[in-house]
């Protein structure tokens, strides 16, 4: 490798603007500077730049072109003065153009050459950031999507007369591949908000892909893939939910299929819940003891932090309350995850309990909260050091039922003279 501080002199023109090195690939920008290609490619895609560095241009056009001519001056240049102990730089791999990504995703349309370009696709997507972003720009999402309803149309299809319907199993490699590349394109939020647009009901295609992808990893992707599209839809997108969308992501917790689907699907229910009637269509899904079977069994902190969210979310409405107080473990679960996952799930704990004492906070109930040592588990809550919020709600449930629970055994000595009455 060549060194700057070296007695020979080095053209200038051959040294990248940003590592003020000798390119080894240079590459020209749209805006007609040449960089070295790793730099220039770290500069636009890493640091997430979108500007030349040299003439402040904004960079509309990210494709950087191989400036060939300049390379085999480099190469040269370095052979003539390899006895003075400069390398020769070896030729580099090609980068993918857009041109050859156009074509691809034609190709992806014919069914003869659909499964082979998809497969391709894949590859390049899977190789850098910057891949990922030419492939945005030359349209690969709404193709993408486009094969995925046209899937899912063939799969629902009627059958004809004498067929058996493949309803039940949306088996399709070329779905897998399409949903596995659009998940791995890492869509921007105008990519995103388009697929809504320019598909049909795009939201529901991803809930078949959910329910019925014969691999376990496309159901995982279209959970995350819709993580990332509802995150910035618009209000009027997430309110007009599918009750069977609900039903699907509760599915997908049951079928445990993988760390990251668990998480997405538990993400996607604690910001679609608060809109509408999303918290009773989740509840209606039967997500209350599917979420506390998980907590009970549950060792990682941010998966329990997030169980413990959503069903705060869910014990805002009375039935919700009757599912967990009717699970053996319901109570129990959410009275021990206090100051063992989180602060934030100690204060959704407590908030739960808190939803429970105020609207459900019958005498068997209570009893039971002071069985399950819930009611010395409060009373820990005033002494240790966590969130005003938590205290305030722990100590208006104590003095909600101050007259049931003040004579209780769990009630620590040090407390009973201040003890809420």
């Amino acid at each position: 490798m060549a060194d700057l501080d070296s007695d020979i002199e080095i053209p200038c023109f051959f040294i990248c603007p940003i590592s003020l090195n000798i390119m080894k690939d240079p590459v020209t920008l749209s805006t007609g500077i040449t960089y070295d290609h790793d730099s220039i490619e770290k500069w636009l895609f890493s640091q997430k730049n979108d500007v030349c560095p040299v003439t402040k241009q904004v960079v509309v056009d990210i494709e950087l072109t191989p400036n060939h001519t300049l390379r085999r001056l480099i190469q040269s240049w370095c052979t003539i003065n390899a006895p003075s102990g400069i390398e020769r730089f070896p030729t580099p791999r090609l980068p993918i153009s857009r041109t050859e990504i156009i074509k691809l995703l034609k190709d992806s349309k014919s069914p003869q050459l659909q499964l082979k370009s998809l497969k391709r696709l894949k590859t390049i997507v899977m190789e850098n950031e910057k891949n990922r972003r030419l492939m945005e720009s030359a349209g690969a999402a709404d193709c993408l999507a486009s094969i995925l309803v046209n899937v899912d149309n063939n799969t629902m299809s009627s059958p004809q007369a004498g067929e058996v319907s493949d309803d039940d199993d949306f088996v399709s490699t070329e779905a897998d591949e399409a949903v596995s590349i659009l998940y791995h394109l890492q869509l921007s939020p105008t990519g995103l908000k388009s697929l809504y647009g320019k598909t049909g009901d795009f939201v529901e295609t991803l809930t078949r892909v959910m329910e019925r992808a014969a691999s376990f990893k496309s159901r995982a992707y279209a959970v995350m893939l819709l993580k990332a599209m509802l995150d910035v839809a618009e209000p009027m997108q997430v309110t007009s939910l599918n009750p069977r969308f609900f039903m699907v992501l509760v599915q997908i917790l049951v079928d445990e299929i993988s760390r990251k689907a668990t998480k997405a699907t538990l993400k996607l229910l604690i910001s679609v819940c608060p809109w509408g009637r999303n918290r009773i269509k989740t509840a209606e899904a039967g997500a209350v003891p599917v979420l506390i079977d998980i907590l009970l069994d549950c060792t990682e902190k941010r998966v329990s932090e997030m169980i413990i969210v959503v069903l705060d979310q869910l014990c805002q409405c009375a039935e919700r309350r009757s599912e967990l107080l009717k699970h053996g473990g319901g109570l129990a679960v959410v009275s021990k995850k206090i100051f063992r996952v989180s602060s934030v799930a100690s204060e959704r704990a407590v908030s739960i309990l808190h939803s429970v004492a105020k609207f459900s906070g019958n005498r068997s109930v209570l009893r039971e909260m002071l069985q399950l040592g819930v009611v010395g588990k409060l009373c820990l809550v005033l002494q240790v050091d966590c969130g005003r919020k938590t205290k305030e709600s722990a100590s208006e449930i104590l003095k909600m039922h101050s007259r049931v629970w003040k004579n209780s055994f769990c009630i620590p000595y040090n407390l009973s003279v201040s003890y809420p009455s």
